[in-house]
């Protein structure tokens, strides 16, 4: 049984996080990378790099790594960048189970780094990390994500490649969740959520249930789905999504560059966030378990997206900017009472500040417009989706109980 279970992990490899039987062996390669060596200096400039290499060469495994490494770095990082970190629902979890996490996405980075803070802080086990292997611009970040407990998920490819990476990338959540016990997180859709209008894509749903070996409802059931809700107060990616808008506004065949994800990894990762909330949701397997398993699969990924869109938006957590940001989008007084004036400055004078790092040459007065425009759409959409979703998501609907 070992050996079969050995050579099972062996399909995953070029996409597992690292085995803690390489672990040493890879981590003494990173420390040696000048890439590596230089995002460290840059994210904490008055560190000695030698004595923090030697701190890395002192682990063996990834969990020490996360807890040794990794927990006092986002702890660090949340108090310099945050105006506080929490969670609610961690009621919902049982430590001694594995999930398959599934949220909604606004940080490249931070989404499931504070999650796992989360976790760390709660004494539960941490997640593995879905990553795409866009992000993955060097080798030694390659290398750094799987030693922190990534996983790969591959990006662009031809049709017959991609159904191919589809169900070798379902196949080792299976096998993560039911032969590792190890918990998994992955977003509910393939990239961020640009406008912060969060809905879960089919597409997903339908590559989780690829694996498993039973139908698809049971296949589902298997990886133990559970939304967790993220609500960040201020992005400090707003004013570069609301850039790549514009951009694609003006020229619909713009394409990101890689240096264009390096940049917001490191905008994400280093410029303040304001207040951010985890709520975790339902697991999902009680509304499985009650739907009709001789549906097409397509209906029953859209309802189990439903399901997950009702989760996440209820579970939003509103600042008083969400509420400015709406009533100035659709120039109303509805939520007056939820906010200052005093805020309201505020809220202008960060908007102002932030359009104004836009680097792109010669805006219009159109152009500035827009961006203020899709920056208010950014903020007023969680607001937004928790109003519908508070009103057609009811108690009594199966698996929302």
């Amino acid at each position: 049984m070992a050996d079969e279970l050995t050579m099972d992990a062996r399909q995953f490899d070029e996409i597992a996080p690292y085995s803690d039987d390489i672990f040493h062996e890879k981590m003494a390669e990173l420390v040696k990378e000048p890439g590596f060596e230089h995002a460290v200096k840059w994210v904490l400039p008055e560190i000695d790099f030698d004595d923090f290499c030697d701190g890395l060469l002192q682990v063996n495994d990834k969990n020490t790594f996360q807890r040794k490494i990794m927990w006092p770095f986002l702890e660090m990082l949340a108090s310099k960048t945050t105006s506080g970190i929490t969670i609610s629902g961690l009621d919902k979890i049982d430590p001694s189970k594995a999930y398959t996490f599934i949220t909604n996405h606004r940080d490249i980075v931070l989404d499931t780094s504070f999650l796992n803070l989360c976790f760390l802080r709660a004494g539960y086990p941490t997640t593995e990390v879905a990553i795409g292997d866009n992000l993955l611009i060097y080798a030694w970040i390659n290398d750094l994500v799987r030693l922190n407990k990534s996983f790969i998920v591959k990006r662009d490819l031809p049709r017959v490649k991609a159904l191919e990476a589809a169900q070798q990338l379902s196949a080792y959540i299976h096998y993560a969740i039911t032969v590792k016990n190890q918990s998994v997180w992955i977003a509910e859709r393939q990239g961020r959520s640009k406008d912060s209008s969060d809905m879960a894509q089919d597409s997903l749903i339908k590559m989780l249930g690829l694996g498993g070996g039973n139908d698809f409802a049971g296949n589902l059931e298997e990886v133990n789905l559970l939304p967790v809700s993220i609500s960040y107060e201020y992005d400090p990616n707003d004013y570069l999504k609301a850039r790549e808008f514009l951009l694609r506004r003006n020229d619909p065949e713009y394409k990101k560059t890689q240096r264009d994800d390096l940049f917001a990894m490191e905008t994400g990762l280093l410029q303040p966030k304001g207040r951010v909330h985890f709520e975790v949701g339902n697991p999902l397997n009680g509304a499985l378990a009650g739907m009709d398993r001789s549906q097409d699969k397509n209906v029953i990924a859209r309802d189990v997206c439903r399901i997950i869109d009702c989760d996440i938006h209820t579970g939003y957590k509103i600042f008083p900017i969400n509420y400015i940001a709406f009533d100035q989008l659709y120039n109303t007084r509805q939520w007056e009472e939820k906010y200052t004036e005093e805020e309201v400055k505020d809220f202008n004078n960060y908007l102002h500040a932030q359009i104004l790092k836009v680097d792109i040459p010669d805006l219009s007065e159109d152009d500035t417009q827009f961006l203020y425009e899709m920056m208010l759409t950014m903020y007023a959409n969680p607001l937004k989706n928790s109003i519908i979703a508070n009103d057609i998501c009811l108690d009594d609907e199966p698996g929302l109980d």
